[in-house]
């Protein structure tokens, strides 16, 4: 028997599988589909203080080998999520983590201190947004914005504090330590990363926003190196996501240091993606011998 068993900043997760934030909403489109329950935790849309209508359509768009969106944060609020989505997934058995976003320091505080006080597991702030105070920049370009993002909401947060680092940065393992130094207790990578796509009929944007963020099987290599990076800078936790789309791609990131892995785009190219995934995970361990999954993190050989 191989153990999936992971445990992440304290909290036991029953496989290293997390649906990533964005791609799966609150997870009611696929309980319909199979028991959601199967996944290690499920991180939600992400959400913000107030309601989001998001931005105007088109907001997807197919790319070779992926996708790009930009659906702004369309969300009903942290109020709305913890009355009517939390009792439900909690009722699922899911291990749930928040992920919020803000556009200044205050909507971080704000959030993170009403999610403490609820059955979420970990809060896992995205610190790929636009801070609106300092000019619109996003607090994860620069390590001095990670820091302060992630200080602001450890303050106020009793939930481990999970950061999500943006590969829009000059140097990854730098942001890392950033938000390990400011209080993280994990950190998860990479977000997408910014990308455009035009119609030459048209001669316009194919998004109205005109440009979005790209994710899926393209930026997998960017992201295992960066995963790589981060976790060789860190000494805490690291949760690796980026085009990941089989049980090949959840061992590379975990070879590369990762503890856990997100799985995004591949829930919309294929709804039964997580407990396809999970099955050939199980399979994969047989198959090599593996007595306990975490055997893999960090094991990569690279002399």
């Amino acid at each position: 028997m191989t153990s999936l068993e992971t445990n992440l900043c304290g909290v036991r997760l029953k496989n290293p599988l997390i649906a990533a934030s964005g791609t799966f909403g609150f997870g009611r489109e696929y309980d319909e589909l199979y028991d959601i329950s199967c996944w290690g935790a499920i991180s939600v849309k992400g959400l913000t203080n107030l309601p989001r209508s998001g931005n105007p359509p088109h907001r997807i768009a197919e790319t070779a080998s992926g996708m790009l969106n930009s659906v702004g944060l369309e969300n009903p609020g942290i109020d709305a999520f913890i009355r009517d989505e939390l009792p439900r997934l909690a009722s699922r058995g899911v291990t749930v983590i928040a992920n919020v976003a803000g556009s200044d320091l205050d909507d971080y505080r704000e959030a993170v201190r009403k999610l403490s006080d609820t059955e979420t597991a970990i809060i896992e702030l995205n610190i790929s947004c636009p801070n609106v105070k300092e000019g619109g920049a996003q607090f994860g370009a620069s390590p001095r914005s990670v820091g302060e993002a992630t200080s602001a909401a450890r303050r106020h947060s009793s939930k481990p504090l999970m950061v999500k680092l943006s590969p829009n940065t000059a140097d990854i393992a730098v942001a890392a330590r950033a938000a390990e130094d400011a209080g993280a207790d994990a950190i998860s990578l990479i977000n997408t990363i910014t990308g455009m796509a035009i119609d030459v009929r048209t001669r316009r944007p194919v998004l109205a926003n005109v440009t979005g963020g790209l994710s899926g099987p393209a930026i997998k290599p960017v992201a295992l190196r960066m995963v790589w990076q981060a976790a060789s800078a860190v000494s805490i936790p690291v949760v690796g996501m980026g085009g990941i789309a089989d049980a090949e791609d959840v061992a590379r990131f975990m070879l590369a240091g990762a503890r856990a892995v997100m799985i995004g785009t591949a829930n919309i190219t294929d709804p039964m993606a997580g407990p396809r995934i999970l099955a050939e995970l199980e399979g994969f361990a047989r198959t090599n011998g593996i007595a306990d999954i975490n055997e893999l993190v960090g094991a990569l050989e690279t002399s």
